[in-house]
């Protein structure tokens, strides 16, 4: 794995450890286990998310309209923006950080080979999926995920999760998440494609992109340009309560529950 480098916002707080660059030199090397053939979608295509945080301002229109689109059970987010107020160390100085989660649609995901009725699937174009009319709900495959990217589907009682909206992306329009965001920090496109913004972006800054857990070889397709080198996936953090209440008048916050 390539040496942890400075990144682009070395100004704001720090944290106790951190995230990794991206290690575009293993993608073809690296492995977890055995995983499936992949089936369906375009195999000429491997589609990747890019978010700026730079550019997010966690105005969560980019959850919103994922719910809407994908009509999910209310008090449940196939992609959120978690804030965090963290302090710088030696100043003392508060800082707002932005952190949009989703699934990472990883190379080798760990989510796909644990489903006992390949429910869970990969595409040939990297898009991980779930056939509801598969899934038993077993909830295997949303203990197997790092990413805290998965969710039983309380109204269908099946796996549930972000697709990067590949029934938009089959039509040509821009996942649900991208279209909204006002700040343009989620680029998506074909990594396979050298003229493709997200292809130029990765070549811009290459050095300065990074994943989520990189230790767990899962080799994630989500890249973040912008983070503190040293933040982690789960820093130890209190959920920001947002004054949202469920149908049963409990507050719903868009931070991952421990």
């Amino acid at each position: 794995m390539d040496a942890i480098r400075r990144s682009l916002l070395g100004q704001l707080a720090r944290l106790s450890a951190g995230a990794a660059l991206v290690p575009f030199s293993s993608l073809a090397s690296a492995g977890i286990n055995q995983q499936p053939v992949r089936r369906e979608g375009d195999p000429t295509k491997r589609y990747g998310m890019l978010i700026d945080l730079r550019q997010c301002i966690g105005c969560q229109a980019c959850t919103v309209s994922c719910h809407i689109e994908n009509a999910a059970p209310l008090g449940q987010f196939r992609t959120t923006v978690a804030q965090y107020e963290v302090q710088h160390q030696e100043s003392g100085e508060l800082a707002t950080f932005m952190l949009p989660r989703l699934c990472n649609h990883c190379e080798n995901p760990p989510c796909v080979p644990v489903c006992p009725v390949e429910a869970t699937y990969q595409q040939q174009d990297g898009i991980v999926v779930v056939d509801s009319d598969r899934c038993v709900g077993c909830a295997y495959c949303v203990n197997a995920c790092p990413y805290d990217a998965r969710f039983i589907n309380e109204r269908t009682q099946t796996a549930d999760k972000c697709t990067f909206c590949a029934h938009r992306l089959e039509a040509g329009l821009l996942p649900a998440c991208v279209e909204s965001c006002v700040g343009g920090a989620r680029i998506i496109g074909d990594m396979r494609n050298p003229d493709s913004q997200i292809s130029r972006l990765i070549n811009e800054h290459r050095d300065a992109l990074m994943v989520l857990q990189p230790e767990k070889n899962t080799l994630p397709q989500v890249f973040y340009l912008g983070m503190d080198e040293r933040f982690t996936t789960r820093p130890v953090a209190e959920p920001v309560a947002l004054e949202v209440l469920d149908p049963h008048g409990q507050e719903m916050g868009y931070e991952f529950h421990h």
